[in-house]
């Protein structure tokens, strides 16, 4: 079947024999909804466990899971029991009171990290922002900065808000935005020299450097895990310089990597670190975590209206417990094995096409040959017209982020549609 005729396709029946009775209509959508992504022609209306059906009823494997963010797939009974009991109690109060699932939601967190303190938001870019701006004021009222600077990554991702993109160490997400803001100097990632120079450079001239913001494995920057003896080396350049260390975990934190926290890796701990995505197993909710030294926010200079509501917090609460009752970073570490496994062999198979397989636990990149036409993108056409749904991690990188349930069988179906794909594009 052509991706591009998908959406035109006679109805598959689904599980429960009902399909929608006309095709979805994608231009009475593009009439009316912001063209901010470039979406494949696929309309999705359900799913269960790993896999999803669309609105013809065809069903699909999901190795995206809302890119890296359904923990426990889809229609996972713990969270249908936590929707359902608690949209029937209380879904949303201000902050201006006393939240007790806000409470037993970052008790849970604390109790599980480094951190001593939780601010709650929606997303991952809103932490992000928590995060620099708790750095920004700890630097002004504790290291007497008048003028830092955050240090972060060439290729990193942060978000999309104005502050985010800048640190973003990605110019194509900020082309046409300017003028960003300011504060931010990128360097390039895993390479200690260069954090070294930009510190010594920055602190003779007019700024100086607060904090360094990284992700322990760069996600839409290709899938690439940060290395361990340049981690080790930022925590002591931090501990003898005061700049703090702020980890970005919205997409490799809770769970993705096999450890609870991707900082788990590195051996060493952050002073700040930030989560979303895989926290709330899909429903809206992000985090940025402190340790208490740092934690430097009074009343009024930092809110969020939506963030830590009681609806957010006790789903996210049942996805962190059943992270535990069910064993399920044990099963990311496996799955994650086997997975990086076929996908060598299946690089091994097409070695003029395809050059590393690389990634941690339930987050892994399949990267393309940089000296070929054949873009990831091309890959992810291929495999949805098999029945698989990935999703690309730049522009030679193929991104495989399935819901951290995923069983044995589902990954070797997932390698099967893969070769397939792959014998497909270079045919």
């Amino acid at each position: 079947m052509s991706l591009d005729t998908l959406v035109q396709q006679p109805p598959f029946p689904s599980e429960s024999g009902s399909v929608s009775s006309s095709p979805f209509d994608a231009d009475n959508f593009n009439a009316v909804v912001m063209s901010t992504y470039g979406r494949f022609p696929l309309a999705l209306e359900r799913g269960a466990g790993c896999r999803v059906w669309d609105t013809q009823g065809r069903e699909y494997l999901d190795f995206v899971a809302g890119i890296a963010t359904c923990t426990l797939g889809h229609a996972h009974p713990a969270m249908v029991e936590a929707v359902t009991r608690q949209i029937q109690k209380l879904h949303h109060v201000s902050n201006l009171y006393y939240i007790p699932e806000q409470a037993e939601l970052a008790k849970w967190i604390v109790e599980h990290s480094c951190a001593d303190r939780v601010f709650f938001c929606n997303s991952g870019a809103e932490a992000n922002e928590a995060a620099i701006k708790l750095a920004r004021k700890y630097a002004h009222t504790a290291l007497q900065i008048e003028r830092p600077i955050i240090l972060t990554a060439h290729s990193s991702f942060h978000g999309r808000t104005l502050a985010t993109i800048t640190a973003t160490g990605q110019p194509k997400y900020q082309k046409n935005f300017d003028p960003l803001v300011p504060g931010f100097y990128h360097v390039p990632y895993n390479d200690v020299a260069a954090v070294e120079a930009a510190i010594s450079e920055l602190d003779e001239g007019d700024y100086q450097v607060a904090a360094i913001l990284l992700e322990p494995l760069q996600g839409e920057g290709g899938v690439r895990p940060g290395d361990v003896a340049y981690f080790q080396k930022l925590r002591q350049i931090c501990d003898e310089t005061g700049v703090l260390l702020i980890f970005d975990e919205v997409q490799v934190g809770m769970g993705r990597s096999g450890k609870l926290w991707g900082y788990e890796h590195l051996g060493v701990e952050p002073d700040i670190f930030t989560s979303a995505k895989g926290l709330g197993g899909g429903i809206p909710i992000g985090a940025m975590m402190a340790k208490k030294f740092c934690d430097v926010f009074q009343p009024g200079e930092h809110a969020s209206t939506f963030g830590g509501n009681p609806f957010a917090c006790a789903v996210a609460l049942a996805v962190c417990q059943t992270l535990e009752k069910e064993n399920i970073l044990q099963n990311a570490q496996q799955r994650g094995e086997q997975l990086r496994a076929g996908l060598k062999a299946i690089a091994a198979k097409y070695p003029h096409h395809l050059s590393e397989v690389r990634g941690w636990g339930l987050i892994n990149g399949l990267e393309l040959k940089a000296d070929i036409e054949l873009a990831a993108a091309d890959i992810v056409k291929a495999a949805i017209d098999q029945g698989l749904l990935l999703v690309p991690a730049g522009p030679k990188v193929v991104r495989f982020v399935p819901p951290l349930i995923v069983t044995e069988k589902e990954v070797d179906t997932a390698l099967q549609l893969v070769d397939k794909a792959m014998a497909t594009v270079t045919a």
